[in-house]
């Protein structure tokens, strides 16, 4: 399958399955997090749109542990930059009907919690087509080392992505359904 279809069977699935309640562990994300001692703290996070994962439940546990948070406005020309928030901050709706930060202070994370829409085991991922993140990715990369988490349901796992040379490869995907360690 080409990205079009695979993108547009798991975005059904997604749907299907979004009210039955499914989430990520968030304490194996924070032992994880813990073992890796990042200096900072900055988790650049996601507000969920389109059946994703809700990160913002997510959040609301790591900012409780200290870390500061940010979150993605969308720019012009497909840029997106990462601005502080904080789970009692006010957001506003961008023209994708997403919500973001209304803040203008630019906050790069160290770790990024990742939405994606299909991912294989090599931890590649499909989003929605945008590029927006593998652009994120690349830019923050040049100006600092970066964690990078995908957050999926297990269904959302498909045998083999097609990757191209802009793809960015995730460092760690974490599922509804993960055993062991990260």
């Amino acid at each position: 399958m080409n990205k079009v279809e695979i993108r547009k069977k798991i975005l059904l699935l997604r749907k299907k399955n979004y009210f039955k309640n499914l989430s990520i562990d968030t304490n194996k994300i924070l032992r994880f997090l813990e073992r890796k001692k990042i200096k900072n703290k900055i988790i650049g996070g996601y507000y969920p749109y389109n059946y994703e994962i809700d990160a913002i439940e997510i959040l609301k546990k790591l900012e409780k542990f200290n870390y500061h948070l940010s979150l993605p406005k969308i720019r012009k020309d497909h840029q997106m930059d990462f601005f502080q928030w904080s789970t009692s901050d006010p957001l506003e709706i961008n023209k994708f009907g997403i919500p973001e930060p209304v803040s203008d202070f630019i906050k790069l994370p160290n770790i990024l919690l990742v939405p994606l829409v299909a991912f294989d085991k090599n931890r590649n991922r499909i989003g929605y087509g945008g590029g927006f993140y593998d652009r994120y990715i690349k830019k923050l990369k040049k100006k600092k080392k970066i964690l990078t988490i995908g957050l999926a349901y297990s269904f959302q796992k498909v045998k083999k992505i097609p990757i191209t040379k802009n793809d960015i490869q995730l460092d760690f995907i974490v599922t509804n359904t993960v055993k062991g360690k990260i």
